[in-house]
């Protein structure tokens, strides 16, 4: 995973946890709903990647790279 990616990723997490917390705070259940999606969002996202380094490296084992 790519130094971009894994900002990026952590970036949408911290953000949909300052909404989430927002969100509670206010009562506005749409806020928190939102940041809880962008959380899950950036969990998916860190996953495929994570799937993606794996593969690569059993590539590369194969490859013998």
């Amino acid at each position: 995973m790519g130094l971009n990616d894994k900002i990026s990723n952590k970036a949408e997490d911290l953000g949909g946890k300052a909404k989430e917390a927002a969100g509670d705070v206010t009562g506005d259940d749409q806020l928190k709903s939102e940041g809880k999606g962008d959380q899950l969002s950036a969990a998916v996202k860190n996953g495929a990647e994570k799937v993606k380094d794996a593969a690569e490296n059993i590539k590369d084992k194969l490859t013998g790279n």
